[in-house]
């Protein structure tokens, strides 16, 4: 059977001429220079087709290592940018050159409308994209994912595209949470890619709150299994609540 258009272009995303080489050309031998990334799990990314990236998030540095991984296995990495950025001049056109998305953070119906547009676009481009399902980076004092927020589990299941869990460990020892650079020397990090979670079991888990709390709370725990796995350590069977220990969700914090 042949190919969809859609399909044709993913598994060509990274090997056509596009602003990603300018990208990677500068940021890949940067990035190498503070990390020996070392990925497992390779298999779970598709190759072809729409998905959704979904990191634990414990450094200001981890995008740069989670962009090279996601390259380096054949994708052109794709984030969820606020929708105030895209009209800074300069860097609007760069997240629009390089097909960023655009969330929306007005209200819950613009939000929702905007997620199912994002999916459709998804499906029918094949192309990827990363979403922080903890939305900041994580407030749990071992640096275990925290609790997460529902908009992964919206993208993917509005579009019915895969829901990859990406963990990495390592990358607090280039940059420790709200930290400085550490150089020059070069730390060795562990990304591993999941296994898609299984979203078909929960009913209209795109839109009802008790779907996408169930798929949040699986993703989550998967993410962090797997971080528990590269650390040799069992992971909190609670996620963390900011707001049971009067953290705010946004802007830095003092741990």
């Amino acid at each position: 059977m042949a190919r969809s258009a859609a399909h044709r272009r993913a598994s060509t995303e990274k090997t056509r001429p596009s602003v990603f080489w300018v990208l990677a050309v500068v940021v890949v031998p940067l990035v190498g220079l503070f990390a020996k990334i070392r990925i497992e799990g390779a298999e779970n990314l598709p190759q072809e087709g729409a998905y959704v990236v979904a990191p634990n998030h414990n450094s200001e540095f981890d995008p740069l290592i989670v962009a090279v991984a996601v390259w380096r296995l054949g994708r052109a990495p794709r984030f969820m940018a606020k929708e105030s950025l895209f009209r800074v001049p300069v860097l609007g056109w760069a997240l629009r050159a390089t097909g960023m998305v655009p969330v929306a953070r007005s209200s819950s119906a613009a939000s929702a409308k905007q997620t199912l547009q994002t999916s459709a676009e998804l499906v029918e481009r094949g192309r990827g994209v990363i979403v922080y399902p903890e939305g900041t980076l994580t407030r749990d004092p071992d640096l275990w994912p925290m609790r997460g927020k529902t908009g992964a589990v919206r993208l993917a299941a509005a579009g019915g595209i895969p829901l990859i869990p990406f963990a990495h460990w390592g990358v607090q020892e280039i940059m420790p949470r709200y930290g400085k650079l550490r150089f020059p020397r070069r730390r060795e990090v562990t990304v591993v890619v999941g296994e898609p979670i299984d979203l078909g079991d929960l009913a209209g888990a795109q839109t009802s709150p008790a779907g996408l709390a169930q798929g949040t709370t699986r993703l989550m725990d998967a993410l962090a299994r797997l971080v528990g796995a590269v650390r040799g350590a069992e992971p909190p069977a609670e996620r963390w609540n900011p707001a049971s220990h009067r953290q705010t969700e946004t802007g830095r914090f003092e741990s």
